[in-house]
């Protein structure tokens, strides 16, 4: 009763609304991943992963490394396998990750990057596999921004597609488009 009339507090001292993170639908052949992305752990992140969805940059574009057990990566290169211009790089916010918590374990999506940390742009990857080595501070970290809360079903079997040379799928596995999820603010159905 306790937790519950703390919870009614909370609620109404935030307008009668709970605050939602961003969400991001990626339709992809293999079928839609649901994403929620995580501001508090990569504000930064979050927001230039949100650009590259505005500007429909993902859409078209491939998963072009595919190592099961470990992870899917996309967003950089088109169905001819030619890199993408991207702008410039997001800033490694490996640490943030480590203050909230949140690690590369299986289903969350991190940012792609060589090895400076500082490097990453718009390739992103899905954790098929708990991977601690790449958590802040080892290697400066692969900064985690988001999670799949829809969709681990088109990821697995992304993972498990053929690959060729270099990881690459020898059938392509491509981002139809990304979007924007319009997610509602539950409302207290009482008020008026």
């Amino acid at each position: 009763m306790k937790n519950w009339m703390i919870a009614c507090i909370v609620f109404l001292l935030s307008g009668g609304a709970w605050a939602t993170n961003p969400q991001v639908a990626m339709e992809t052949s293999a079928g839609t991943i649901k994403l929620e992305l995580l501001p508090d752990a990569a504000p930064k992140t979050v927001e230039n992963f949100l650009e590259y969805v505005k500007s429909g940059f993902y859409d078209g574009t491939q998963f072009h490394r595919v190592i099961d057990g470990f992870m899917i990566q996309g967003g950089g290169f088109d169905e001819k396998m030619q890199q993408k211009q991207t702008r410039p790089p997001v800033v490694n916010e490996g640490a943030l990750n480590q203050k909230a918590g949140i690690k590369n374990v299986v289903g969350t999506i991190a940012m792609a990057r060589t090895p400076n940390p500082d490097s990453a742009t718009a390739q992103f990857f899905i954790n098929v596999a708990n991977n601690p080595g790449l958590d802040y501070p080892s290697q400066g970290g692969y900064t985690v921004f988001g999670k799949v809360i829809e969709g681990m079903d088109a990821v697995n079997k992304i993972a498990k597609t053929p690959t060729g040379a270099k990881d690459i799928p020898v059938t392509p596995v491509m981002i139809i488009k990304a979007s924007i999820v319009k997610t509602e603010k539950k409302k207290d159905k009482e008020k008026s």
